[in-house]
């Protein structure tokens, strides 16, 4: 998203619509909902979203970086072309993560974990609006995008490590998928 200028909203974020035709959301979702999506879990609190992760996951309950199961063959073209909007390889975006947001669901501000680059997401079901700040003093800067369905965004730079997003409680149902790259740190843990 850009402003009147064509400058982007923040440094390092990009974004574009219509990474996936509607049948393909539609398969997208069934897929997803297929997945064994489980409720999130953070330090013994149990969220509203379901999730699943492939390649790696995070366990935020103990901290773990750990291998996950392989992502699904079904993923492979949509990864793709996401890495292809991003500037990367397929083989870059190690890691996919999806969402079910029902009703009542949402994410609190956060950063992705250290241990990841590149965040590449797309928007399935209900629209949505991804949050942004950035601590200052005396407060906080500010700004947001809507994500429409089957729509994609990148985070990188200053989007990625400058700011916190989030994403408020959804009215309606929306599903995500979130392809991550490993930043040096994910690699040496990796090899570990």
């Amino acid at each position: 998203m850009a402003d009147l200028f064509g400058a982007p909203v923040l440094p390092g974020l990009a974004q574009a619509g219509d990474v996936v035709t509607r049948n393909e959301e539609a398969e997208l979702i069934a897929q997803i909902d297929a997945a064994g999506l489980a409720p999130f879990r953070f330090q013994g609190w149990t969220g509203k979203r379901r999730t699943a992760s492939f390649g790696w996951s995070y366990d935020f309950d103990n901290g773990r970086f750990a291998p996950a199961m392989p992502i699904p063959e079904w993923l492979l073209t949509v990864r793709t072309r996401a890495a292809s909007f991003a500037g990367l390889t397929a083989e870059d975006l190690v890691q996919a993560l999806l969402i079910r947001y029902d009703q009542g669901a949402g994410i609190g501000w956060h950063r992705d974990r250290p241990v990841f680059e590149h965040v590449v997401g797309i928007s399935l079901g209900a629209p949505a609006v991804l949050r942004f700040r950035r601590r200052r003093a005396g407060g906080f800067d500010r700004t947001s995008i809507d994500l429409a369905p089957r729509s994609i965004y990148h985070l990188s730079g200053d989007a990625r490590h400058g700011w916190e997003h989030g994403i408020a409680e959804m009215a309606e149902t929306r599903w995500s998928i979130t392809f991550r790259s490993l930043s040096d740190k994910g690699r040496s843990a990796a090899v570990r």
